[in-house]
């Protein structure tokens, strides 16, 4: 694979290698997938810097994670030393969803447009996180202050437009400091 290719082309997280599984160098994969077995259904998979790929099987599911045997890993310290490894394919190798029924992958939300319910820029949508409670849109205002993360909740974002570039974003009291918590006049509340 040639250096770069990955950031050429959207590209979608499978999962991450969160251990081993026994000593013939299995791992065990946290699978990003709605199916856990489908972390191995698209293809090869290579690691975020595209800088390794690997063919994968997946051979079973313990407790939340999918067993996995990569292609040309047989070791254990071999297959340790691939821990918090993300696992990567090209948007294009998953099938398509239909926007009508809800569904997209979370890259296609990177770089859409964070809007209010009355029209208001709030920036736009730079990664999608998820550090164990849930996921977190990042936002980058457009004036280039800090981005700031939302919950991705129905409440926070009630309405994602794929083919429009944009979401509605409506976010939590305080999500902007005191000046939100200003009463008619002017002053912040106690």
């Amino acid at each position: 694979m040639s250096e770069g290719s990955g950031s050429q082309e959207a590209r979608v997280c499978l999962g991450v290698v969160v251990g081993v599984h026994g000593v013939r160098g299995l791992v065990r994969v946290k699978p990003f997938t709605q199916d856990p077995m489908a972390v191995a259904d698209y293809g090869p998979v290579e690691t975020k810097d595209g800088a390794r790929r690997f063919k994968i099987a997946a051979t079973g599911v313990a407790k939340g994670v999918v067993i996995c045997r990569f292609d040309g890993i047989s070791d254990r310290d071999v297959a340790e030393a691939l821990r918090g490894t993300e696992l990567y394919v090209a948007r294009a190798a998953l099938p398509d969803v239909d926007e009508d029924e809800e569904g997209y992958y979370h890259a296609d939300l990177i770089g859409l447009a964070a809007e209010g319910p009355e029209g208001q820029v709030f920036g736009r949508v730079t990664a999608v996180h998820n550090f164990g409670a849930g996921d977190l849109l990042e936002i980058v205002p457009p004036d280039g202050s800090p981005s700031f993360l939302v919950s991705f909740t129905d409440e926070n974002v009630p309405d994602v437009d794929i083919s429009g570039g944009r979401l509605t974003l409506v976010p939590p009291e305080g999500t902007f400091g005191a000046d939100e918590a200003k009463d008619d006049k002017g002053e912040a509340d106690a």
